[in-house]
């Protein structure tokens, strides 16, 4: 509830009707969350652009840090940086990540 309650546009007027949320990672979907009551939360219901979901290469795949694809692909050492950032607890991802998990899958080549 907390990642909701971070990523949708205007919290305060918005009625979060369900108890738990969950995350949609189908790329081509414009739901992003949706909840156990069958409610949903579109894309052009959030505040942040969901890097996922989103085509281009300055898309965020990184929220705690601001890397995009493109920074990703062209330098190794954003990876890098994040992984030692994330090792050292210096990251948000439970609230900046609107999966509200960890994007070091999200870079490419994390399989």
């Amino acid at each position: 509830m907390r990642t909701v309650a971070h990523h949708i546009k205007a919290p305060w007027q918005v009625a979060l009707t369900g108890k738990r949320y969950f995350f949609c990672e189908d790329p081509a979907c414009d739901v992003v969350y949706f909840s156990d009551d069958d409610s949903v939360i579109l894309k052009s219901q959030v505040r942040t652009p969901v890097g996922i979901k989103e085509e281009s290469d300055e898309a965020l795949i990184c929220y705690c840090f601001g890397v995009s694809k493109a920074d990703a692909q062209r330098d190794p050492n954003a990876k890098a940086y994040v992984l030692t950032q994330t090792k050292a607890r210096q990251c948000s991802c439970a609230t900046s990540h609107p999966a509200g998990r960890c994007c070091l899958k999200d870079f490419p080549g994390s399989d």
